[in-house]
């Protein structure tokens, strides 16, 4: 979900107004994991990131609205490139297909991203004081699984089968990130890829 991140996440690069462009992101990012590894996230604060990545307060919070959004990365990038993603597939591809096409795509990462990716997601996925803050991010990308499928289907976005596409899609790729997690020679493409499979039932369309 990045290419530090680009999971339910990503690190597609974005350039703060007026400010260098995606290098300071990820330094501070880097700076951040540093302390995160040392003092967890709860007992790192946005003075001493700013501190380590060598700039101030005010400047980090013009890059990251909150410290809940650092370990997201640039996720709103990375929502706008799957939209796009999934708005030029063919129309003759099966939208179980073509979402789980889009899911892979999104979850691509550069070899060298890997062991950062896992710290990342490893962050995401066990930290209670980021649930609250993940539930608004997974919410936003179920939104562009759902807008997409109804499109398809001539649909509102908040029927129900839109809705389920949304909320499946997330659930396997979460369980395909869980795996991946607990195993350590796994492969995330596989895994995500297996899982995935699984759409076709639930659109009860034929294998494409």
């Amino acid at each position: 979900m990045w290419s530090t991140f680009r999971g339910m996440v990503s690190s597609r690069p974005r350039q703060a107004p007026g400010r260098r462009p995606a290098t300071d992101l990820g330094a501070i990012e880097r700076a951040a994991f540093r302390l995160f590894a040392v003092r967890g996230f709860e007992e790192t604060t946005v003075d001493a990131i700013a501190e380590a990545a060598g700039i101030g307060r005010r400047t980090l919070f013009r890059y990251y609205p909150s410290k809940n959004d650092i370990p997201w990365g640039q996720f709103e990038a990375g929502l706008a490139h799957l939209r796009a993603f999934l708005r030029a597939t063919p129309l003759d591809i099966p939208v179980h297909r073509a979402v789980h096409q889009a899911v892979l795509d999104f979850n691509h990462l550069d070899e060298a991203a890997i062991p950062q990716h896992r710290e990342r997601m490893r962050l995401l996925l066990t930290t209670p004081a980021l649930q609250a803050h993940s539930a608004l991010k997974y919410a936003a990308w179920r939104a562009v699984i759902a807008d997409y499928t109804a499109e398809r289907y001539g649909l509102s976005p908040h029927d129900l089968l839109p809705r389920t596409v949304g909320h499946v899609s997330l659930g396997m790729a979460l369980s395909a990130y869980e795996q991946w997690l607990d195993t350590e020679d796994a492969s995330l493409p596989a895994l995500l890829d297996a899982a995935l499979a699984g759409l076709r039932h639930h659109l009860c369309e034929e294998p494409a």
